[in-house]
């Protein structure tokens, strides 16, 4: 008893941890672009519920004179499952989603959406893709916004489940530059080890003032201090 004589409250209920777990998905309405994420938080909510399999499975039809005591049970329970995880499916989806499938059962809901989305991500990433292959850096274009905008491009299309290895992303960026980097690019690769795309952009940054007002090799060796140097750092962190 605590010291003014009242009851300690009691312990969690499991109906309440469920529904603290079902304010996972309520943070986030479901849209297009979140629904992997949303699919795999829905997945994981279900999963410690043990009602996952009614995503997988449809509802058995069972003829009632026929059937034995065990298939009614276990029916009876599946639709009771399915009945709650459609509930929790359709309240985090956006009210366009609500309506069209408040008339689902969670396998056939999921089995629609699963297409749906699927055929919209396809075009989305195809659209991502189209634009970051016509990111061509033009001469007269500052070099930071355009990696800025090429970053963009990659950070959308790994949100589209699409993984980018950091070397593949940074490759890709050095791809597009015109042939006036073409002495930053050879020494980059000669002299980094390890540079994440904030490196590269600070990089970039110190070549794009030096271009300016220099010679281009001049430019090359000011990024060579600049990248011996942040490699001394490191060095002087790690000691």
């Amino acid at each position: 008893m605590s010291g003014n004589g009242d009851l300690p409250p009691p312990p969690p209920t499991a109906e309440s941890s469920n529904f603290t777990l079902l304010l996972i998905l309520l943070k986030e309405k479901l849209t297009v672009p979140n629904y992997m994420d949303w699919m795999r938080n829905l997945k994981m909510n279900l999963r410690y519920e043990n009602k996952e399999y009614v995503l997988n499975n449809p509802i058995p039809e069972i003829d009632m004179e026929t059937a034995t005591p065990e298939e009614i049970i276990a029916n009876a329970k599946h639709v009771n499952d399915a009945t709650k995880v459609v509930c929790i499916m359709i309240a985090p989806m956006i009210p366009e989603l609500q309506k069209y499938y408040e008339g689902y059962w969670p396998y056939e809901m999921n089995q629609a959406l699963s297409e749906m989305f699927h055929n919209k991500s396809r075009y989305e990433r195809y659209k991502v893709v189209k634009s970051l292959m016509a990111c061509k850096l033009k001469e007269v274009e500052y070099v930071c916004a355009h990696v800025q905008k090429m970053q963009r491009h990659v950070e959308r299309l790994e949100k589209l489940s699409v993984n980018f290895d950091k070397e593949l992303s940074i490759d890709m960026v050095l791809n597009y530059f015109p042939s006036c980097y073409d002495w930053f690019i050879l020494t980059y690769h000669l002299n980094n080890t390890e540079t994440t795309p904030m490196q590269l952009h600070n990089f970039l940054k110190t070549v794009e003032a030096g271009m300016k007002k220099s010679h281009p090799t001049s430019v090359v060796t000011t990024l060579v201090l600049a990248i011996n140097q942040d490699k001394g750092n490191k060095r002087k962190a790690i000691a």
